[in-house]
């Protein structure tokens, strides 16, 4: 699965936890520039996943990139940049072991089976 991730300076130990879960990371944008926003494009067209750091975003930003993938029909996860955070992300939106009722925000999901 290729993945885009918007937000963000640094990555730290984020690719590695992706790459355990079979996720490449096509793209990294980190929001920061006004442009950003702006750009008429659509994602990389190998994009699978797209995942918002909801930290580092202003909400323009997540507003322009959240658009982009709810027309292509991409599922997106928003949440902190932290490793903890994307995993329970993961888990609760991938992994069908999972108890969605175990998570409030799984419960509003539109991803939840």
């Amino acid at each position: 699965m290729n993945a885009m991730l918007v937000g963000a300076d640094r990555l730290g130990n984020i690719p590695k936890l992706l790459s355990d879960w079979d996720i490449s990371i096509t793209q990294h944008v980190t929001g920061r520039h006004a442009s950003d926003q702006r750009k008429s494009h659509g994602l990389p067209r190998n994009t699978d996943l797209l995942i918002l750091f909801t930290d580092f975003l202003g909400h323009n930003v997540m507003r322009h990139f959240r658009n982009l993938a709810q027309a292509e029909g991409i599922p997106f996860i928003a949440c902190r940049r932290s490793a903890t955070c994307l995993a329970h992300s993961l888990e609760c939106c991938f992994n069908k072991n999972t108890d969605p009722s175990a998570c409030q925000k799984c419960r509003k999901c539109p991803f939840t089976p």
